[in-house]
């Protein structure tokens, strides 16, 4: 009888691996077959099944950090976007990128497009305007091979801004000081994170800088 039931449970335990290893070898076949940006919006899909009661902001794109700072009076927009409106966009014709650009940072817009960091300033300004997107796909994979001298251009809806890159590295996310949200000068920092071929969370991000 003893024995019985020792066959039993480990007959248990062999069916359990056995299944465990069937769903990841599955996953690993969708990853390859779809691709990275598929495979992502599939996981994100099974996030929104098995986790219930999560705020949209619990699911941000790790950004380098949360920006406390004072504007210069009246230096800044009268007439601001509201949170997650599409006021503008970003072409980077040297990559054949041309994307919408959100103001915030949530997962959901930045599925959509370019997320602007609503804690940064906005072009015209005259201080750091800080942009970020996904990079993978039709997004910013190719942010790597921008080069010194390449132009971004951002329309937005109240004026056209264009800016020359000066300046790429890979920055940690800890490093605060290397994307830095000042006033001096207009300076444009698009972000992504690093490597461009890693999947899930990282801890470096690659910035462009342009002015």
């Amino acid at each position: 009888m003893q024995n019985k039931k020792v066959k039993n449970i480990l007959k248990a335990t062999v069916i359990s691996l056995i299944v465990a290893f069937l769903i990841l070898l599955i996953i690993c076949f969708i990853a390859v077959k779809l691709g990275k940006e598929k495979f992502l919006m599939a996981t994100d899909f099974i996030d929104m099944v098995t986790i219930e009661n999560v705020e949209p902001e619990e699911k941000e794109l790790p950004v380098l950090q949360e920006y406390a700072h004072v504007k210069k009076e009246g230096a800044y927009l009268t007439n601001r976007p509201n949170y997650g409106e599409n006021y503008a966009s970003l072409k980077i014709e040297s990559i054949g990128v041309e994307l919408p650009i959100y103001y915030g940072k949530t997962m959901d817009l930045l599925k959509k497009g370019i997320g602007h960091d609503n804690d940064s300033y906005f072009p015209g300004e005259g201080g750091s305007v800080i942009l970020m997107g996904h990079n993978f796909g039709r997004f910013l994979a190719s942010l790597p091979k921008v080069k010194v001298g390449d132009q971004i251009q951002v329309t937005t809806n109240y004026g056209e801004f264009n800016y020359t890159v000066y300046n790429a590295q890979v920055v940690n996310e800890n490093e605060v000081n290397k994307v830095p949200i000042q006033e001096e000068e207009e300076i444009l920092m698009i972000y992504t994170c690093w490597p461009i071929n890693n999947i899930g969370y990282a801890t470096d991000r690659y910035v462009v800088y342009a002015k």
